[in-house]
């Protein structure tokens, strides 16, 4: 069985380049890959093009890349918790597409099954739907979207083997599962890694052929992009 594993989060990103396009799991700030966004901040790679449900909060997740503004265009479906994201949004400094997050998750499935393109009705009529191929089915009208193209992609899950298979946690499964095996390189980083053989068969939700190198993470954060409480009686 072929062994994915790599040593630490520097080897792992190996390769990763100025205006490449990266395709990073998550949704608001779960199942997010910390380490792997800290090292890409270390590294100072500049004019990204990334692919996330959102960007994190200014002070953590993709917010720590655009605070270097080392983001080019962030391909997105919800920002609503960055001020510096809608800062550079709106004075232009950072380009933006907007997407349903369902077209979203279906351009990096589409991707992750080798399929080019695909039809839906969610967007038409609107500025999503511009300059792009229409068709009616069953009376409705559809928009024809495309499959990403990405250099990378960067999952984050509970448990991996070092032949790559993963296990995710809970709402960490979203768009992790999906961006899996979508770009040139899949990348893992995970709570624990585990040998060869060690996960039960059954529970597995990303088979090892679609990742590329898996490493162990470590000090995640695990942040609360909102803390809400009751007050005790």
């Amino acid at each position: 069985m072929i062994n994915k594993k790599v040593n630490n989060v520097q080897e792992a990103l190996q390769g990763i380049e100025d205006g490449m396009t990266i395709m990073l799991g998550g949704f608001g700030l779960s199942g997010i890959p910390e380490n792997s966004i800290a090292e890409l901040v270390n590294k100072n790679v500049q004019n990204l093009t990334c692919i996330s449900n959102n960007a994190g909060v200014d002070d953590f997740g993709l917010g720590l890349l655009l605070q270097k503004k080392q983001i080019k265009k962030m391909i997105s479906s919800y920002v609503g918790e960055n001020a510096e994201f809608e800062r550079q949004m709106l004075s232009g400094e950072l380009e933006v597409e907007l997407t349903p997050q369902g077209t979203l998750a279906e351009k990096c499935r589409a991707a992750q099954a080798g399929i080019p393109a695909f039809y839906t009705p969610a967007g038409y009529g609107t500025e999503v739907a511009e300059g792009k191929e229409s068709r009616e089915y069953n009376g409705k009208m559809h928009i024809l979207e495309e499959a990403f193209k990405a250099d990378f992609s960067i999952v984050k899950a509970w448990k991996g083997d070092e032949a790559g298979n993963l296990i995710f946690k809970g709402t960490a499964r979203n768009f992790n599962a999906c961006m899996a095996g979508a770009a040139q390189i899949t990348i893992a980083e995970v709570e624990q890694l585990l040998p060869a053989g060690a996960l039960d068969p059954n529970q597995i939700h990303i088979p090892g052929i679609m990742v590329q190198r898996i490493f162990q993470g470590e000090k995640f954060e695990k942040r609360i992009e909102q803390r809400t409480t009751r007050k005790r009686d």
